[in-house]
């Protein structure tokens, strides 16, 4: 399981609840950094600096979504140096034309499979560790579930970890794509999305080895903030109950670690 992250508060929830991984959601990136939805208006050094920040603030792998690789095959193998080089656990890179769109969203455009499978090779011959390669391919919604598992098997032929077909859509589908491909396969959980709603035991029933939830937790933040600033403008106070649902203060200090950092002040303190 890896929910999506988009900022250094998400990453910090996800790493109190014990998740071993997490999703650098490139949507959330773009919402919480530059207030646009996800159409390709969130650049390679934006994204960079966020996962940058967001990887270093927490002990948890992160898959890094990199949307297109940001270019051409040349750009593909300096976004994985660069994203490597910050700790990502792993790459995500998709065959549509740029700008690029949410998988869930219409209007999607597709590179060519064999233009994809360049990128893919510079992707490989690129890393310098392990990182895991995830290639997500959109072709379901452009040009049928067919090509998306000709393009899946075509990526793991070019040197790809893991395949991602986005925005699949009911169980029976979710799990015909994991006997025809046989391989390891990424299974993406949108609510209010195209795809069947799926617990992770479910998706690895199914075939899926990787569960990612790329947006949760910031459909739940915008829902919470939504309801506090409502009751906040409606009685210029915060009531009962919502006055004591919310994080109290001491709390908010024991979850950034201010202790721990009380306690490295008195170690480096001037004798």
């Amino acid at each position: 399981m890896a929910p999506g992250a988009f900022d250094c508060v998400s990453a910090r929830v996800l790493a109190s609840a014990g998740f071993q991984a997490m999703y650098l959601t490139g949507h959330g990136v773009s919402n919480s950094t530059i207030g646009e939805t996800d159409m390709g208006l969130l650049s390679f050094g934006e994204m960079l600096l966020r996962a940058r920040d967001i990887i270093h603030s927490v002990d948890v792998p992160a898959i890094v979504d990199a949307d297109t690789g940001y270019g051409a095959p040349i750009n593909v193998r300096r976004t994985v140096r660069e994203l490597e080089s910050l700790g990502a656990a792993a790459i995500q890179i998709e065959d549509q034309t740029w700008p690029k769109k949410c998988g869930h969203m219409p209007g999607k455009q597709l590179i060519p499979a064999s233009e994809m499978v360049q990128k893919l090779h510079a992707a490989v011959d690129a890393r310098r560790n392990d990182v895991v390669i995830i290639a997500r391919t959109d072709a379901l919604a452009v040009e049928g579930y067919d090509a998306a598992i000709r393009r899946c098997k075509a990526y793991k032929e070019a040197g790809a970890d893991v395949v991602f077909i986005d925005a699949l859509g009911d169980v029976a589908e979710c799990k015909r794509a994991a006997e025809d491909l046989n391989m390891p396969l990424m299974g993406n959980m949108v609510e209010g999305s195209r795809t069947a709603y799926l617990s992770a035991d479910e998706l690895k029933e199914a075939g899926f080895a990787i569960s990612i939830w790329p947006i949760t937790l910031l459909l739940a933040a915008i829902t919470a903030m939504n309801r506090v600033a409502e009751d906040l403008k409606k009685y210029g106070t915060l009531r009962e109950p919502l006055l004591h649902q919310n994080m109290q203060f001491p709390d908010f200090l024991q979850f950034w670690g201010f202790p721990q950092m009380q306690d490295l002040e008195r170690k480096y303190a001037a004798l």
